[in-house]
């Protein structure tokens, strides 16, 4: 047998096992050691034999061997680059075949490749170009063409255009075209750019209108799958109780459908209905079911659900498949972590087999959402990879649970490493500024997100207004609110909540009311907001009037957090027995934040015996925490009872609790510097006592008396000025006057409330030395300008 001959014997029997494939290299060796010529034929054989075996490289250096190259080695090579996804390549290969020998195969090669490579555009604008240039279509061109329209379902009229041609070149009984039609019609009725219930109506008109022998399972779950994207669950049902017989990918695609509205009841139903006909359940049935579980855990017994169907999974699967394992694993740690069952969903993510990113990002999801931030940071160190979604949620993390800095630090880390963070990895960034209190970096990275063009963003832009807010400038995250192309109710509740911190309840009441206006429906944190801002404001009749409103015109009930913000303010304006009568018509037993509302009135009136009566409450309900034993023991300072101050620091520690230390801090150049009370440790900390001394001489000349009731200790005038003098707002405050240019804004950021002395030293700083103060304490924020400070001595 000659090298002709064996060529041509081998070279047609190819079926591509790993034997032929051995025979087929053998054969072409000899046919290259042998110094045999093939011909077009063998050529074309080799080089559809090395694209199908994923060798494109070598069947491309085949092919440029080729003088003059037919339709059959192009075409061979051109669909190898569209399965490859290189459309470059292929592209480049399609113009360089002569119009003259080019043919309806060459055609569909490369808009299967556009769509492959989810270029719709481009594929229909090829068919178009195919028909202008007398090329007839086929099956095969419509199917294609079809599923690449598709992809982009952004034009009623693209899809009806092609249904004309379907139509024209009597194709539609193909039950290839058939599907691709109706997928069209599906995909652009469930677009949001469309929308139109219309597409639908067509698609079912096309699909009732076809024989039912040319109707097969593809079609039947095309329609159903997109009802329930349309989200009419009534016709997808409808459609699949009409079925001849069962489809477990349509059942499915119904399940999925009534857990995404919710209905978990009639998922469970069809569920228990496909088991009694004997279909089988897959990973997506499932995950279907698991998913409902984790999403209704408002209802009772839904964890219980989501534990039986993992149960049953363990007892019936046998011998899952790797795909299975991954959905059903990574379906049920997201289950167990949305009811903090971190131990369950930690077992679940260890025994699995092969873990993917997404099984990752679940785990590190869910320990981050639980507050396990030690954990957290564990699992993100031991990752194998790291996605944009998986830095994102660590830095979002991070910033949310009061780990500003490193928050921070992760964001920089995840750049250096070349990942261009998202809007929501921005958004963690801000609040990990927000957390700080960095207005500089928090400056530095708005820049950045308008450079980029985050800025558009819902996240990005929300985190800016609560960062500029927290960081004392009102005035920018107003600019940012009103600049933002879209915003949401988010958006709205933190620019109302930034208006309340500052004290501006009458500009937030206003602009509550444009929300209102704007056809904004408020929730209950919208309510929360504008109750802060009355309470800061002293604004008890509009306080009444919205705690009214939310639950006579929006049906919202309120929460123990609504009826704290309400007492505190008429504690605060010193209506105690209105507040007793609003606890008393409270529906469930007052708690811990109820109490301390009371109590902090109580402190502002001298009212000791109810304040007496409100922190025994508390400390039976939190007995560890300290702010309970510091205002009890302050309350008796102020009235001198200097025993009781000593009986309560002494319960304090039999009862092993210690007193949060009050710290303050300042931003200077990218710094941060804290300053502790009495403070020595800070290197120019001597320097700042100096200077302190010197403005308080000033203060004095312009009627400042230091305030010394608020030096909680038995121990002389003198002493207990010096103490006043050792506070860390003091210290903070006087180290950005010394350190920031002449005229800049001095933001201070406390722990703890600021004490009236300070409070009071600050208006006559502010004075003397010409420039803004702002300070932002555990509850608010007070501006002092030229003696005065923004909350009118209210707070």
């Amino acid at each position: 047998m000659d090298v002709r001959d064996m060529a041509y014997r081998y070279l047609t029997q190819l079926n591509h096992t790993s034997a032929t494939q051995t025979i087929a290299r053998a054969v072409h060796a000899h046919i290259l050691t042998s110094g045999f010529k093939p011909n077009t034929f063998i050529l074309n054989r080799l080089i559809n034999f090395y694209c199908k075996s994923s060798n494109i490289i070598y069947a491309r250096k085949l092919f440029d061997q080729i003088p003059k190259p037919d339709i059959v080695a192009r075409t061979t090579l051109l669909s190898a680059y569209s399965s490859s996804g290189d459309i470059k390549l292929a592209r480049q290969l399609f113009n360089a075949i002569p119009l003259i020998i080019r043919d309806t195969v060459s055609y569909n090669a490369m808009i299967t490749a556009y769509s492959h490579g989810n270029d719709g555009h481009a594929a229909l604008n090829l068919f178009v170009q195919m028909r202008r240039q007398g090329f007839l279509p086929d099956p095969f061109t419509f199917s294609s063409v079809l599923s690449a329209l598709s992809i982009i379902a952004d034009e009623e009229w693209h899809c009806q255009m092609l249904h004309c041609e379907v139509i024209k070149w009597g194709t539609l009984s193909i039950p290839s075209v058939l599907n691709a039609l109706l997928s069209c019609y599906v995909c652009c009725g469930s677009s949001p750019l469309v929308k139109s219930s219309q597409l639908m109506d067509s698609a079912r008109k096309v699909f009732d209108e076809a024989p039912k022998n040319q109707v097969y399972e593809p079609s039947w779950t095309t329609m159903i799958a997109g009802y329930v994207r349309n989200d009419d669950l009534a016709a997808a049902r409808e459609l699949l109780d009409g079925m001849t017989y069962p489809i477990d990918v349509a059942w499915n695609a119904m399940i999925s459908g009534y857990v995404r509205r919710g209905l978990f009841e009639e998922a469970f139903d069809m569920f228990r209905r496909m088991h009694s006909m004997g279909m089988q359940e897959d990973e997506y049935t499932y995950t279907s079911l698991i998913s409902a579980c984790a999403s209704g855990n408002v209802r009772r017994g839904m964890f219980n659900y989501g534990r039986q169907v993992h149960g049953y999974i363990l007892r019936t699967v046998v011998g899952p498949s790797q795909h299975f394992v991954l959905s059903v694993s990574n379906a049920l740690i997201t289950f167990y972590t949305k009811y903090g069952r971190m131990v369950e969903a930690r077992r679940v993510f260890d025994r699995m087999p092969v873990k993917d990113i997404v099984s990752w990002n679940a785990v590190l999801s869910g320990f981050v959402n639980a507050r396990h931030i030690e954990e957290a940071n564990s699992i993100f160190r031991e990752m194998p990879e790291r996605n944009v979604l998986t830095w994102t949620v660590m830095i979002s993390g991070l910033a949310q649970n009061g780990f500003g800095e490193e928050g921070l630090k992760l964001f920089n880390q995840m750049k250096s490493e070349g990942l261009e963070p998202c809007d929501y990895a921005y958004a963690g960034a801000i609040t990990s500024c927000a957390v700080l209190g960095s207005l500089d970096n928090g400056q530095q990275i708005h820049s950045q997100v308008i450079r980029l063009g985050h800025d558009a963003g819902l996240s990005a832009g929300n985190a800016l207004i609560t960062m500029y807010a927290r960081c004392g400038v009102v005035e920018s995250a107003e600019s940012v609110f009103l600049t933002m192309p879209y915003v949401d109710s988010v958006s709205w509740n933190a620019m109302i909540a930034a208006l309340a911190q500052h004290g501006h309840g009458v500009q937030a009441i206003e602009l509550f009311e444009q929300m209102l206006k704007e056809d904004i429906l408020p929730d209950r944190i919208t309510f929360l907001t504008i109750l802060t801002a009355c309470n800061h404001a002293g604004l008890v009749k509009e306080a009444h009037h919205y705690f009214d409103t939310m639950c006579t015109h929006y049906g919202i009930t309120p929460g123990e957090d609504h009826y704290a913000r309400l007492i505190d303010l008429l504690c605060r304006a010193g209506m105690f027995s209105e507040a007793k009568s609003v606890i008393k018509s409270m529906p469930f037993e007052p708690g811990a934040p109820i109490w301390e509302a009371f109590l902090a009135g109580c402190r502002i009136h001298g009212n000791i015996e109810l304040g007496i009566q409100a922190a025994d409450r508390l400390l039976e309900l939190i007995p560890q925490q300290d702010g309970t034993y510091i205002i009890l023991s302050n309350m008796y300072a102020a009235l001198g009872q200097w025993d009781e101050v000593a009986r309560v620091r002494l319960l304090m520690r039999e009862r092993g609790v210690k007193k949060e230390p009050g710290c303050s801090w300042v931003e200077v150049e990218n710094m941060v510097h804290v300053f502790l009370a009495d403070d020595a440790r800070h290197p120019e900390v001597q320097a700042v006592y100096t200077y302190l001394e010197q403005l308080v001489d000033e203060m004095r000349k312009l009627g400042y008396v230091p305030d010394t009731k608020f030096v909680l200790h038995d121990m002389e005038s003198e002493h207990k000025e010096r103490a006043l003098s050792t506070h860390s707002e003091k210290l903070a405050v006087v180290y950005g006057i010394m350190k920031l240019p002449l005229g800049a804004t001095i933001r201070v950021f406390k722990n703890l409330r600021i004490c009236g002395d300070c409070h009071n030293a600050f208006k006559f700083i502010s004075k003397v030395v010409a420039r803004e103060i702002v300070v932002r304490d555990r509850k608010r924020f007070h501006h002092f300008r030229n003696g005065e400070c923004s909350c009118g001595n209210y707070w």
